[in-house]
């Protein structure tokens, strides 16, 4: 019997209500659907995090067997999407220390995340609009890819999923099976990583502005 919790989440969430009909009447149109709204999601995160469209491609095909395969144990304890990157998740770390080295993040930048377009210069603060700019915007966000692909496996999927997904902190504990508290602290040391690694081009084309009263630097 479906508890009152999950039965709010059933409620509120359409995708847990595709994947029930995936569980319950084999419903080859329910899963097609759920394939069409996250695998160009999925790929997008895979990509940024191994740095091979190839293969990003093929660990979504793999996350979406996995789901199928599994679908008579499926049980909703979170939001769909939560539960599907936390598949993502396990199998992107698991390809990534299977290589034995780090990704090196391609240039290009594409689009995901339920808000659209979400480019990776957006974890700088740039708010310059003009045509002049586009091309400094786009190194910058060359970059910022190559930052990323710097930073260790944790942090990387931690920065990915809170840029790039748009996840709120509690969203990425359970996508990643940490406390709320360990995912700021790792956000934290990611983005303090990143701004090490952005210093020199942060302002590019601008002067920086001052510090604050306590030294601190602008956001990321």
């Amino acid at each position: 019997m479906i508890g009152e919790s999950t039965s709010q989440l059933v409620l509120r969430d359409p995708d847990i209500r595709l994947m029930l009909r995936v569980r319950d009447q084999d419903d080859a149109a329910a899963f097609a659907e759920l394939v069409e709204l996250y695998r160009q999601r999925l790929i997008t995160v895979m990509h940024h995090l191994v740095g091979s469209g190839e293969e990003a491609e093929d660990l979504a095909q793999e996350v979406f067997l996995r789901v199928y395969v599994g679908r008579a144990k499926y049980y909703p304890k979170a939001k769909f999407a939560t539960w599907l990157f936390a598949i993502a998740n396990n199998l992107a770390l698991n390809h990534l220390r299977s290589k034995h080295n780090k990704p090196v993040v391609p240039l290009n930048v594409r689009d995901s995340g339920p808000l659209g377009p979400r480019p990776a210069e957006q974890l700088v603060k740039d708010k310059a609009n003009q045509p002049g700019q586009r091309l400094e915007r786009q190194e910058l966000a060359g970059i910022v890819q190559q930052a990323l692909s710097e930073l260790n496996e944790r942090q990387r999927v931690a920065v990915v999923l809170n840029k790039f997904e748009d996840m709120n902190y509690a969203e990425i504990a359970e996508v990643m099976g940490l406390t709320v508290k360990g995912v700021k602290s790792l956000l934290c040391r990611a983005r303090e990583n990143l701004r090490v690694a952005l210093k020199d081009y942060i302002y590019m084309g601008r002067d920086a502005p001052a510090p604050d009263a306590n030294g601190d630097d602008a956001d990321l």
